[in-house]
Order: structure tokens, then C-alpha cells, then sequence
């Protein structure tokens, strides 16, 4: 994955109706949490900071520090690995989501408590951090 020369703007309208103001929030609150500028990833991610990975398969890369996709459907967030797992009882009190390995899904904010969001978002970024190489 790979920074691009992408406007944000141009990501976040593919967000339509109320969801393109969720995801003027979601821009905020991860350039605050991060205190990044927001650059475009791979065409559809809003992505804020960078960092170098290397698994010990030798595969390395670069990604975002904090990121998130807006979408006509829901808002995708992408936090450190097993966040889920690592702070079960912070994701619970986020309200309505669907989550993966890495992704968190909201398909609105309404309804999201927006303290444990941005505490998540918080300790995903001190833990990517701490991994960076």
C-alpha cells in the first residue's frame, strides 16, 4: 500500500447523505488523535502518519498509522492487529459495530459512544507505534 496524490475530498464524497458529515467527524477526530495530516491510500483510504512493518516471513511494507475509508454503506476503520481481543470491554461500549482482525465497522455513528472510539483509536496508534520498526 502506497500513498497517493488523491484528494481527500474526492474519498470522503464517496460518503453520501449523512455519512459524508460522519465521515468529516471520523477526518477530525483521527488527525487529532494522531496529529497527522490526512494523505490518501491506495486510492481509498484516508490515511494519517506512516510507519515501516516487517513480518518474519521478510515481507515489509509501509501503511498509515491511524486510517479509515468512508463508504456509501458504512465506515471502515483500520486498528492494530486483535484490537477486539486486546480491549474487549472498550469495544463493547462502543455501541453498534462489526469488527475483524484489523477492521472496525460502523455503518453510522449515530449511536457510537465517541469517548471509547477515540480511547480505541488512542491506544491502536500507541500500539502501532510501539511496533514500528
Amino acid at each position: 500500500m502506497s500513498p497517493s496524490d488523491l484528494p481527500v475530498a474526492e474519498v470522503l464524497d464517496r460518503a453520501a447523505g449523512p455519512r459524508r458529515a460522519e465521515a468529516d467527524e471520523l477526518l477530525a477526530m483521527l488527525g487529532e488523535v494522531s496529529g497527522e495530516r490526512p494523505v490518501v491510500w491506495a486510492g481509498r483510504i484516508i490515511g494519517f502518519g506512516a510507519y515501516e512493518y516487517r513480518y518474519e516471513s521478510g515481507r515489509e511494507g509501509r501503511a498509515p498509522l491511524l486510517a479509515f475509508a468512508p463508504g456509501p454503506a458504512k465506515h471502515t476503520i483500520y486498528l492494530v492487529d486483535d484490537f477486539s481481543e486486546r480491549w474487549p470491554d472498550l469495544v463493547a461500549a462502543l455501541g453498534t459495530h462489526r469488527a475483524s482482525k484489523v477492521c472496525l465497522y460502523l455503518t453510522r455513528l449515530t449511536g457510537v459512544d465517541r469517548g471509547a472510539l477515540r480511547t480505541l483509536l488512542e491506544r491502536s496508534l500507541a500500539e502501532t507505534r510501539s511496533q514500528a520498526r
